[in-house]
């Protein structure tokens, strides 16, 4: 039962952190008002919670359930899969940077000031994000199949 329960949060936190991802790329959009602002912000810090459930119910399930740790650890596909996640986090470091110094300015009721390439360099990072993610279930495939075993 506990290797089904660890399974299915991982599945669900990997589809709520993609429809949170999802979301945010949809409001962030310049010139911005403040409702979105408070909004993305809200929604940047609840992906990062969703986040770390997906690592760590993903490292529990490396670990303690599913094919044990041997598997993976000398698995190919899986450390692509963990590298591109990797990826994704760093990715996001951009767009939740820059909703964390629109923090002041949202305390004092104000419109943060998003000059137009920040605005276009926070949207290629979420859509980069966004395409990141959607391989990883490709490469979940691959491995489940034995695929990269020993590579």
């Amino acid at each position: 039962m506990a290797q089904a329960l660890a399974a299915y949060l991982h599945y669900l936190s990997i589809f709520i952190l993609f429809g949170l991802l999802t979301v945010e790329h949809r409001l962030f959009r310049l010139p911005l008002d403040l409702d979105r602002a408070r909004s993305l912000l809200r929604i940047d810090i609840a992906y990062g919670l969703c986040a770390l459930v997906v690592l760590g119910s993903g490292a529990a399930r490396a670990l303690w359930f599913a094919k044990g740790p041997a598997y993976y650890l000398h698995n190919g596909v899986f450390h692509a899969k963990v590298g591109l996640f990797l990826l994704v986090l760093v990715l996001s470091i951009l767009p939740t940077l820059t909703y964390l110094s629109w923090r002041q300015a949202l305390r004092a009721g104000e419109i943060p000031a998003v000059t137009p390439g920040r605005g276009r360099a926070v949207i290629m990072a979420i859509r980069l994000e966004l395409l990141l993610l959607m391989i990883m279930p490709l490469l979940a495939t691959l491995m489940a199949r034995g695929y990269g075993i020993g590579a």
